[in-house]
């Protein structure tokens, strides 16, 4: 009986053929030539459960030009004009603390809210990009395709030997220009 059991083979031989057990299942590869880093499940990590830094709150620098505001870049004093050390000692800890807390009690009040509007908005804009705008584009080149082929047939089976006719007929036209006084 072809494909069956061989002499010498045991039924769990045939079952786990050489050739499966080689390449593996392409989910769990056991082969070096299949194995691959991002199919290991000890590497994979969910982005929606990883760990945050506390620390580094900007760790890409988006707002290092933007809102690095401290109380020397707003209020500072020229030479020969300075007030009490107390009362400058005193601002600089009022505007600090007042900044600090301030922004503390917006993102608190606000921060969520506009946490979950910016997730809803981004998580339709990733959406939108996904399954219409990229399908969309990849749709119009593909048509745009086929009509730059008929086009170009067309030019090149109407317009250019036209072209070159008219090229051939107006090559010897010479114009000459002079000047009467």
């Amino acid at each position: 009986m072809p494909g069956g059991l061989k002499d010498g083979d045991t039924e769990e031989e045939f079952l786990h053929s050489p050739f499966i057990r080689k390449q593996g299942n392409i989910y769990k590869p056991n082969n070096k030539d299949m194995d691959n880093d991002s199919l290991d499940e000890k590497t994979m990590e969910d982005i929606h459960t990883k760990e945050i830094d506390l620390v580094n709150r900007d760790p890409k620098r988006i707002n290092d030009d933007v809102v690095k505001v401290d109380f020397e870049d707003v209020i500072a004093e020229p030479a020969g004009t300075y007030s009490f050390d107390g009362v400058w000692k005193a601002s600089f800890t009022t505007f600090t603390v007042t900044k600090y807390w301030c922004y503390r009690l917006l993102t608190a009040l606000f921060g969520i809210p506009l946490a979950l509007i910016w997730g809803i908005f981004f998580a339709i804009l990733s959406f939108l990009h996904i399954w219409a705008v990229v399908p969309s584009v990849k749709s119009y080149l593909i048509e745009i395709h086929c009509v730059s082929r008929i086009y170009s047939i067309f030019v090149h089976t109407f317009c250019d030997p036209l072209f070159e006719a008219m090229g051939k007929c107006l090559s010897s036209v010479r114009v000459r220009m002079t000047k009467e006084v």
